[in-house]
């Protein structure tokens, strides 16, 4: 697995733009399409009650004007990665994946 900032290089990559905010502040002014990523969880594997590989778990959100955004085809694409849900809000799409990276 990689760093976060490995997973943020990726994201810029798949996006094409600067647009890609991890914990992007409520107050922050986004511009669109982005992406925004936080660390949601943590899955650890055990052998003979010990830790010994440990993946972290992303919530990734990519929001689009564009209902049809080619976007969440692209994270869908990405290895571990599944869609949770969609949703719209203030006229704006919003794709929510979850991501083991």
């Amino acid at each position: 697995m990689g760093t976060r900032l490995e997973l943020h290089t990726l994201l810029l990559g798949l996006l094409g733009n600067p647009n890609v905010y991890f914990q992007a502040p409520p107050n922050n002014e986004l511009y669109y399409p982005c992406i925004i990523y936080a660390w949601d969880d943590t899955k650890t594997d055990f052998a003979d009650n010990s830790p010994y590989r440990r993946s972290k778990r992303y919530q990734v959100t990519a929001i689009d004007r564009n209902p049809d955004s080619l976007i969440p085809d692209d994270i869908a694409q990405l290895p571990l990665s599944s869609m949770e849900r969609t949703f719209k809000k203030d006229n704006l799409n919003h794709f929510v994946f979850t991501l083991y990276f």
